[in-house]
């Protein structure tokens, strides 16, 4: 019979978020394949968890794959997890979840902190229906090409940013999608966390003065819909 692929959950920044639940899978599985170790044990070794780690990540997603399908098959359980969040939402999982998929293989997933709704959740902007955009691309011509793709969206949009491309980016969005309100969020759960509304031009001139530092997820209004 073949064993298990659990899709874990881990803390976005506050490590007390890891669900009981997460706990209890990640104490029985047989192995635990990481977005880097080094990360993964720190958590481990604070709820004093000894497990053996395996690196899962972009660069060897494919290779690992075609290694632990065979483990699995054998009847092994394995955990996913990234350094943050949930895997395969803009972090490497996607590849083994749908090979163990199209094998049989049972999938769960132990759901946990995600910086989308967590962003979603303080934003101030509606919930009901929204886009997940990811990281957007790092060139702004194929950037705008993308925003440009969903203008017309009428829900809410989420999208991650890195802190070196933050300005270029809200710069190229105000261009494509106007000066709409946006929710910039950072070091979320964590002691620093920070949340700036406003339109983007105030967004971008609080950070025309404050050096933007940290991961950023970034909660957009839709279009405004146009009464015909």
């Amino acid at each position: 019979m073949a064993g298990t692929l659990y899709v874990v959950g881990t803390p976005i920044g506050n490590l007390e978020d890891l669900t009981l639940r997460a706990l209890r899978i990640l104490n029985e599985v047989d192995l635990i394949a990481c977005e880097d170790t080094r990360h993964t044990r720190l958590l481990l070794t604070h709820y004093g968890i000894a497990k053996p780690l395996v690196s899962y990540h972009e660069h060897n997603e494919r290779r690992r794959t075609a290694e632990l399908l065979p483990r699995l098959e054998a009847g092994a359980s394995i955990a996913l997890v990234s350094d943050a969040g949930t895997p395969a939402l803009s972090d490497p999982g996607y590849v083994i979840v749908h090979e163990a998929t199209a094998r049989g293989i049972p999938v769960v997933a132990v759901p946990g902190p995600s910086a989308v709704t967590a962003a979603l959740a303080v934003s101030g902007l509606p919930t009901d229906r929204f886009v997940f955009l990811g990281f957007l691309p790092r060139k702004s011509g194929q950037r705008k090409r993308v925003l440009g793709e969903i203008a017309a969206v009428p829900w809410t949009l989420v999208l991650f940013e890195s802190l070196h491309r933050l300005r270029d980016m809200l710069e190229d969005l105000r261009e494509v999608l106007g000066d709409r309100q946006v929710a910039i969020t950072r070091e979320l759960t964590k002691r620093f966390e920070e949340v700036i509304r406003g339109t983007v031009t105030e967004v971008l001139q609080h950070f025309s003065g404050t050096e933007p530092r940290g991961e950023f997820t970034i909660v957009v209004a839709g279009a405004t819909r146009r009464r015909g």
